[in-house]
């Protein structure tokens, strides 16, 4: 999807950005391993289950929200962590977001955003508290938007490019690809970022992936704490 041509102007041109996630949880099915021709390349789409849980004010009991992460996994990273893994195991991983879509197990599902691993690591089965974090810079190319939830908090919704420096296997070459995101900031920094923020200014974002409800379960950042560079 290519950006429009009123927020093209605003943008530098695209250099290379941060984009790092890790996130630490459970396998939810046996990985379905496939192989490529030309090169022989082993690859896997596997989905991960983080899990947080905060403590409800209103009834003073402990929530949980658990969120699936599509996650393609290629080459020796696939024989060496995952040949032998099965469902329920721990899985460690380190990756970036890329445009791939997931592949559909509901034709009437359209959930956009896979993390592209470049580091696995398998651990049996068990219970651990997860990590779901995302570091990464992008650039702002929508006007930062404050709003106020039925529970009057703020929150700031806007929408960011990354432009990231990958190698790609297939092709045996670097090249930078642009992905698109929504973020939503809360409290303090959400007012900060709506008064301060504005199209073309470069961001530096401390968050974890979400999804949103519904089918089409559409990735966005939900930030924690977001750094503000203005653009020249």
């Amino acid at each position: 999807m290519s950006l429009p041509t009123a927020v093209n102007k605003h943008l530098q041109t695209p250099k290379p950005q941060l984009c790092a996630v890790t996130l630490l949880g459970n396998l939810v099915a046996t990985p379905d391993i496939r192989y490529r021709a030309n090169p022989a390349t082993a690859v896997t789409e596997i989905v991960l289950a983080t899990s947080s849980k905060w403590l409800d004010k209103k009834t003073n009991n402990y929530k949980e929200w658990t969120s699936y992460h599509h996650v393609k996994v290629e080459g020796e990273l696939v024989e060496q962590a995952l040949q032998h893994a099965i469902k329920g195991d721990i899985i460690l991983l380190h990756g970036y977001l890329s445009n791939i879509k997931p592949k559909a197990t509901d034709k009437n599902s359209h959930h956009l955003g896979i993390v592209h691993a470049n580091f696995v690591q398998k651990f049996s089965k068990g219970y651990t508290q997860a990590i779901n974090q995302i570091h990464c810079s992008a650039q702002l190319t929508s006007q930062p938007k404050l709003m106020l939830t039925e529970q009057s908090k703020n929150i700031t919704q806007a929408n960011v490019v990354i432009n990231q420096h990958v190698y790609n296997t297939d092709k045996q070459a670097w090249q930078t690809i642009s992905v698109e995101r929504t973020i939503q900031v809360w409290g303090k920094q959400a007012q900060y970022l709506a008064e301060s923020g504005n199209i073309g200014d470069d961001l530096m974002l401390e968050g974890k992936l979400s999804y949103t409800s519904g089918a089409n379960k559409d990735q966005f950042i939900e930030v924690k704490r977001v750094h503000l560079f203005k653009g020249t």
